[in-house]
């Protein structure tokens, strides 16, 4: 009998807590992914640039990286 009692609340109770830390490992994880490989590059944004037929300056890249960066930090 005790032995049920431990098997029925142990399991599901350590499956639950599992979940929760692979979670938090994945977010960190993720983060850390995305920081080091950031989703868009300067070349691609001055490439965007040139199909709409601009030359962008050296400060409007420069401020698309940035609000891109304070995005990824909210």
């Amino acid at each position: 009998m005790e032995l049920g009692l431990a098997l029925g609340l142990g399991i599901p109770l350590a499956l639950i807590v599992g979940g929760i830390i692979g979670y938090f490992i994945a977010i960190k994880i993720f983060k850390k992914q995305l920081k080091n490989n950031p989703p868009i590059t300067e070349a691609q944004i001055r490439s965007m640039y040139a199909k709409m037929g601009r030359k962008p300056s050296e400060a409007q890249v420069r401020e698309i990286m940035r609000s891109f960066k304070q995005q990824d930090q909210r």
